[in-house]
């Protein structure tokens, strides 16, 4: 309640923190707007949690995850897809440590490190919430990039499970049936998997991992029963010539997010958005580069840890009761 009623404070202070535009109308100041220092302030004692319990993933002194500390021992966790060739972590005090992976999940995307100290340092550890109270509209927060600030925002939807997408060429088909002799490839999208593979718009797709096609859905079925990455034989024939292709499946949300208007003004967004066994969604403003860090509600216990920025207002997190669940399996308590 605290915490609330000085927001509610802050935000409705406009008449002494004002300032003009262009046209001569009024608007407040960017510190005591949404994510402004002011607002940061409101949440006090959560915020410093967040803070000093996240910790930034580097390589090549280039920020490329965020973690969260575990354990005291220093176990950090995070998104495993981002944190590849993770060689150092740095503390919100300006510590920084070298890193050594002790396990990954690939069900739930997750990576454990542990920061090698020279000493026995005790590291700050999250606290968890127990259960999974939060309720669509809470108040949730998580430390930004360069852990000096954090991020507010509001859990934006259910909690629900995300489902496997699988692998996609990256082509729009078109006539089928035995008057083509297969499936006709109408359009290739840009850059995507089948197009750098070389198949192109007025091909003949007649074989899928050596099976033949002959209706779309044949086509739809034997591409996405594999998982992107994986590699489908593609057999076409392009006017009288017969080929064969190879095709390294591409990711369904990345390939085709360049028809979403809403996506295009996203900015980058994570690559393994989907097959998650449960997912909190929320609207913090966070960047790719931030995954992998904590989410946390407003009595500064974890909720969560961000998994995937799916677009410019959805971030996935990882309810606590999965992340614990992966942390039995890493036998760290």
């Amino acid at each position: 309640m605290k915490v609330l009623l000085t927001l509610v404070f802050v935000l409705c202070s406009y008449s002494t923190a004002q300032e003009a535009d262009d046209n001569g109308s009024f608007k407040l100041e960017k510190k005591f707007r949404l994510n402004g220092l002011a607002t940061q302030a409101a949440f006090g004692e959560s915020s410093e949690q967040a803070l000093r319990t996240t910790v930034r993933l580097t390589r090549n002194d280039k920020l490329i995850a965020l973690g969260g500390i575990v354990d005291s021992r220093g176990y950090v966790l995070t998104k495993a897809s981002d944190c590849v060739g993770a060689r150092e972590a740095e503390t919100s005090d300006g510590k920084k440590y070298r890193l050594k992976i002790k396990k990954r999940d690939e069900a739930t995307d997750l990576a454990l490190y542990q920061l090698l100290a020279e000493d026995d340092t005790s590291f700050p550890a999250v606290n968890w919430q127990e259960g999974n109270n939060t309720k669509t509209g809470s108040w949730v927060l998580s430390a930004f990039s360069m852990l000096k600030e954090i991020r507010v925002g509001v859990a934006s939807g259910k909690t629900r499970k995300i489902g496997r997408e699988g692998g996609v060429m990256g082509v729009i088909l078109g006539q089928d049936g035995d008057s083509v002799g297969g499936v006709r490839i109408n359009e290739v999208v840009p850059q995507a998997a089948a197009y750098k593979s070389g198949l192109r718009e007025g091909d003949v797709i007649t074989k899928v991992d050596g099976r033949r096609v002959k209706k779309r859905d044949h086509v739809v079925k034997g591409v996405s029963n594999n998982d992107p990455g994986d590699v489908v034989r593609i057999e076409i024939k392009r006017k009288e010539e017969l080929k064969i292709f190879n095709v390294t499946l591409g990711h369904r949300s990345v390939t085709f997010d360049l028809f979403n208007r809403n996506l295009q003004m996203s900015g980058p967004v994570s690559k393994r958005k989907d097959n998650f066994p449960q997912i909190l969604q929320h609207d913090l403003p966070l960047p790719k580069n931030s995954m992998g860090g904590p989410l946390f509600n407003l009595q500064g216990e974890c909720i969560g840890f961000n998994i995937a920025r799916v677009d410019r207002v959805t971030i996935y997190s990882l309810p606590s009761s999965e992340v614990r669940l992966t942390l039995k399996k890493f036998f760290v308590k």
